[in-house]
């Protein structure tokens, strides 16, 4: 199993002033697999996401990325080695079109930073991979609509693609479906299984119907500790993730 995970961590906590919001949280994460967080409100999900992408650092525990100790580095870092938090870089800049916007994107990746002031040949030999990009996500059509002009759900699927501009090996997704129509759920839902082909992806998401669909393993969280953790079925019959749900529900 060991040699499995790409992704793992030990033992996290998090502790905010003498309250424990992530609570020695074991989780590990297979290559190639699309794994999921959940959990009722208030189960510190996000606490426990912005320790794995670190935007927050654990109080305690250690977090390995192949075989890498990163528990003490920083985002920019660990998007460096691979490991890339969509929604972290949001190079969507509203008055750029969606192509301008993939094309800043490819110029980070390449080390060349946001050089706005590049040669017009330099962005140009840019562009058949942003427009294949835009192909990914299926943007193909809105290659110049400026970002501010794209519906909700496009906007999210140009964030998503300006992360894979950076060509990361995993992918971390903080809750892609949030305030989505269903037929953004549904177009969105397609689009990270695509992007799964040749990539591992964790994410938070609260949308369940789009878990039991994407998801090869599921990690359920209550009051900061691991609840439960398997594939859709065994965990949507286990008695203490219905009692987490609906308690939470009712109370």
């Amino acid at each position: 199993m060991a040699e499995d995970a790409i992704l793992s961590a030990k033992g996290i906590t998090k502790e905010f002033k003498g309250f424990v919001a992530v609570d020695n949280v074991d989780l590990t994460v297979r290559r190639g697999t699309i794994h999921a967080l959940i959990g009722p409100n208030g189960a510190g999900k996000t606490t426990c996401f912005n320790l794995l992408t670190k935007f927050l650092q654990p109080t305690r525990g250690e977090i390995t990325y192949k075989g890498q100790d990163i528990t003490r580095m920083a985002p920019a870092d660990i998007a460096r080695l691979g490991l890339v938090r969509s929604f972290q870089i949001s190079a969507v800049f509203p008055n750029l079109t969606a192509l301008e916007n993939i094309r800043v994107a490819l110029q980070r990746e390449r080390g060349d930073s946001f050089d706005f002031w590049r040669s017009q040949t330099v962005l140009n030999s840019l562009n058949e991979r942003a427009e294949e990009l835009l192909g990914q996500v299926g943007l193909s059509g809105f290659a110049d609509v400026h970002a501010a002009e794209l519906p909700y759900g496009r906007k999210r699927a140009l964030e998503i693609a300006t992360t894979l501009a950076l060509d990361p090996e995993m992918l971390l997704l903080d809750e892609p479906m949030a305030g989505m129509g269903q037929e953004d759920v549904e177009r969105t839902s397609a689009l990270i299984k695509g992007v799964s082909a040749n990539r591992t992806i964790l994410m938070v998401e609260h949308n369940l119907s789009v878990v039991s669909s994407l998801s090869d393993t599921i990690t359920v969280l209550a009051r900061g500790r691991v609840l439960a953790e398997g594939d859709y079925q065994a965990v949507s019959k286990d008695p203490r993730v219905i009692e987490a749900y609906i308690g939470a529900a009712h109370g």
